[in-house]
């Protein structure tokens, strides 16, 4: 995207409409580094295919071409990008961005959709054998293994260097920190923040918040509320929106069937934040299970997206080409399958594209996305996909 600051300031301009980006998030690349010793260096790099994989293909073409969805997170580690050996900042592991790239071109070149970048490290680096909770905090100065966060703004730096050019990739800065001090989350993030932009890369970015970037949090925990850091972030383009994650089962974890939690009750707080900042957000993960009760609740959080101008953008979790019958979310355990296009439950029924993805997320795909021109936090023209 080869614009000056004054010149995208100039082009983004409020419009009426709410979403202008919809679809799912593709988990997998994150994949094959577990290790029940937590050993470091468990799976790294791993065997690309075998062990992690971004995208399938075909099943992009069928959220695309069928589905009419604009949108795809997909998701990567850092240190598989960053070797160990040299640490977290610009030098990458050539071949494994090669495959990285390959996947964002396929989705925002081939198929003229939007790719949001998805470091899954939980704020962390050196050791995800056991996430989320592994690995040394980045930035933290007690911890002398950890990298800093002047290497995570390098490391933010480069790729945002390599991607600058395709204005249909938005930087998402980091995959649900957590357990950290909300004061380093922001100072990480402003470095990121900084590094892009002296990339001159103008691209979208979305900033989470700390406690697992959850939005029924976002006010809670006193001082280290990320409602008390978020606004605090400086972006001289003004191009970032808010990362928010938001599951609707007992304990917002994404875990369990059983749903108990409102949309509209759980979000009001954050959307309230949102709006006495005029900022703007992505939820980049939410879901439930195909229970009774969950569906109707995951119908009202799309609803409640749609009808609030605070909410920009969604993509669901999760879909991705390894999961198999295994479940990324709401199913305590059990193997029902994703919301990978084909997917099945363990016993050859139904998986979660078919009893949670058709019959209520594809119901709300708004019929018009943003197609063409890049991605802001004031969207673009909205178009039907043919």
């Amino acid at each position: 995207m080869k614009l000056s600051l004054l010149s995208l300031a100039l082009t983004l301009s409020p419009a009426a409409a709410t979403i202008y980006y919809a679809g799912v998030a593709e988990s997998g690349g994150e994949f094959g580094v577990w290790s029940a010793t937590s050993t470091p260096g468990t799976g790294l790099p791993g065997r690309f295919g075998v062990d992690y994989q971004f995208i399938s293909e075909p099943a992009i073409d069928v959220h695309v071409d069928n589905n009419k969805v604009n949108l795809f997170r997909v998701a990567f580690l850092l240190e598989r990008m960053c070797p160990l050996a040299t640490g977290l900042g610009s030098t990458f592991n050539e071949t494994h961005f090669a495959l990285y790239k390959k996947a964002v071109d396929y989705i925002t070149v081939t198929k003229k959709a939007y790719c949001i970048l998805d470091p899954h490290n939980y704020m962390r680096y050196n050791n995800p054998s056991q996430q989320p909770m592994s690995g040394s905090v980045i930035g933290n100065v007690s911890d002398p293994t950890a990298a800093t966060t002047a290497q995570f703004g390098a490391f933010w730096g480069e790729l945002a260097r390599r991607f600058r050019g395709n204005e249909r990739v938005i930087f998402g800065l980091m995959n649900e920190p957590h357990d950290m001090p909300s004061k380093l989350l922001l100072a990480n993030n402003q470095a990121a923040v900084d590094a892009i932009r002296a990339a001159a890369a103008f691209n979208l970015i979305l900033a989470p918040g700390n406690s697992w970037t959850g939005g029924h949090s976002w006010t809670q925990g006193g001082a280290e509320a990320s409602s008390q850091w978020l606004h605090l972030l400086r972006d001289p383009v003004k191009n970032t929106a808010i990362d928010i994650h938001e599951y609707l089962d007992v304990d917002y974890s994404g875990t369990h069937v059983g749903c108990k939690s409102e949309p509209a009750t759980n979000l009001k707080d954050a959307t309230a934040w949102l709006k006495a900042h005029n900022l703007k957000a992505f939820v980049t993960e939410f879901g439930a299970s195909n229970a009774t009760e969950c569906l109707p609740m995951l119908s009202s959080m799309l609803d409640y997206m749609a009808a609030n101008s605070e909410y920009i953008g969604w993509t669901a979790w999760a879909a991705g080409p390894l999961w198999g019958t295994s479940s990324p979310c709401c199913t305590d355990s059990s193997h029902w399958g994703s919301l990978e296009p084909g997917s099945k439950a363990d016993d050859g029924g139904p998986g979660l594209y078919e009893t949670v993805w058709e019959p209520v997320i594809q119901k709300k795909v708004p019929a018009k996305l943003q197609w063409t021109g890049p991605a802001s936090i004031y969207g673009g023209l909205l178009l039907a996909r043919n």
